[in-house]
């Protein structure tokens, strides 16, 4: 038997802002944008040279979702984005604006920082060693 982890969502305020943040800030690929009607999309998003998981990005329907925007993971780091280059990343990510919550820091298993999407999702930017 073989499977994979193909996506997982992330609940979005907005179809086109989760989509230009994602494609433009942290240059991901737009792999699919599919209209399901309803003002539904199927909208996925993967890292640069990613062979692996994407996210899903669902735009959020009703005060339930609504509520849990940024927050989906009860405010720990919920999202892994991986690097073979953690210096080069971590300063382009800055370089474009994005919100790191540390500074980096050394950890027995890589280099690490916590960072926040525009939407207030927890991420780490790792380099494992």
């Amino acid at each position: 038997m073989k499977q994979s982890l193909h996506a997982v969502t992330l609940v979005v305020p907005d179809y086109d802002a989760a989509i230009a943040f994602y494609t433009e800030t942290l240059s991901f690929t737009l792999e699919q944008d599919i209209d399901l009607g309803g003002g539904k999309r199927w909208v996925r998003v993967v890292p640069p040279g990613s062979n692996g998981a994407s996210l899903l990005l669902a735009k959020a329907v009703g005060p339930d979702q609504n509520a849990a925007i940024g927050n989906q993971t009860g405010g720990r780091v919920g999202f892994f984005l991986q690097t073979d280059d953690f210096q080069r990343d971590h300063t382009a990510m800055r370089a474009s604006g994005v919100h790191f919550e540390e500074d980096s820091r050394t950890e027995p298993y890589g280099i690490v920082a916590v960072w926040q999407d525009p939407f207030g999702n927890r991420w780490d930017l790792i380099q494992f060693t």
